[in-house]
């Protein structure tokens, strides 16, 4: 093992969905989605946003590490807008009692795979 990297890593990235001010959807992932989406917000997120604010979060799968919310990142993003919207709006997601409203999150208790994708999905169903 190269020195410094360590075994698992932390499950400390989050893959998170905007939604622009145009109505596209975003993807990205952060290891805090709060601080992140205000960037995004204030113009100082990705490119593809700043020209399309305002921007909402939809949507968020915390505890994963880098490496796999990067392989879940590519995987919504090659999905189409209709399968993501199946995820923002599925019943594995619960609002977040916060300020902002129309927030999404994981539930803690889904039985899902170290990718973040079901059974159901992985067999193509």
């Amino acid at each position: 093992m190269i020195q410094g990297m360590k075994g698992k890593g932390r499950k400390d990235w989050t893959v998170y969905i905007l939604r622009c001010g145009d109505g596209s959807l975003y993807t990205g992932i952060a290891k805090d989605v709060r601080v992140r989406v205000k960037q995004h917000s204030d113009g100082r997120g990705a490119t593809y946003t700043r020209t399309r604010l305002p921007v909402e979060l939809l949507y968020q799968q915390e505890g994963l590490t880098r490496s796999e919310a990067l392989i879940r990142e590519a995987q919504i993003k090659a999905m189409p807008r209709s399968k993501k919207e199946e995820i923002i709006f599925s019943e594995r997601c619960v609002p977040i009692h916060s300020s902002h409203h129309g927030i999404m999150k994981v539930r803690e208790d889904r039985t899902d795979n170290a990718a973040g994708v079901s059974r159901q999905e992985d067999e193509g169903q």
